[in-house]
């Protein structure tokens, strides 16, 4: 058990619609210092399909070059992105290890822009949302903040072909028109 910080910023601004909640970043996405990092996990390749636009693969790249190409592609496709947890204690990257969760505080980040819809990455994610999270928007005022909990795109959840996912994630592309 390690207690591990998250590390790094949101990827927002005043036009993200959409909110897309990982639990927190495994070592790899520590390392690389974005979202997602793990070589073998399906999210970006399921937000290029999703999208149609494969800009957040740029494959070739080094790591700060395809971080700022996924900032970009984020942005312009107006998905904010971060983690429900700012601090835990965990076992590498397994969720089901998470203890001492502390939350970060998506308040201030769903003041400053148009979110309209969480999404969550994987049902640890959506536990955590539910009872870290919606308490403290409720006490702001957020209380009519859908939330819905997609499959997780991890590599260890390598039952869900990659075609499920990209049906799954669909409904994250309708929402930030």
């Amino acid at each position: 058990m390690q207690h591990v910080e998250h590390g790094f910023s949101p990827v927002f601004d005043a036009e993200s619609r959409v909110l897309v909640l990982g639990s927190m970043p495994s070592p790899k996405s520590r390392e690389m210092g974005f979202y997602y990092g793990h070589p073998r996990n399906r999210f970006w390749p399921v937000m290029a399909a999703v999208f149609d636009d494969d800009s957040c693969l740029a494959g070739g790249v080094d790591g700060e070059r395809l971080v700022e190409a996924r900032k970009r592609f984020a942005l312009r496709h107006h998905v904010a992105l971060w983690d429900v947890i700012a601090s835990c204690d965990i076992v590498g990257a397994s969720d089901a290890s998470i203890r001492n969760a502390e939350p970060n505080d998506l308040v201030a980040l769903i003041k400053a822009s148009h979110i309209a819809h969480v999404f969550t990455t994987g049902t640890k994610a959506a536990q955590l949302y539910r009872k870290l999270c919606e308490p403290r928007l409720a006490d702001a005022g957020i209380t009519d903040l859908p939330m819905t909990q997609l499959p997780s795109t991890s590599p260890a959840n390598a039952a869900a072909k990659l075609s499920r996912l990209v049906d799954e994630y669909s409904c994250i592309a309708k929402s930030s028109r």
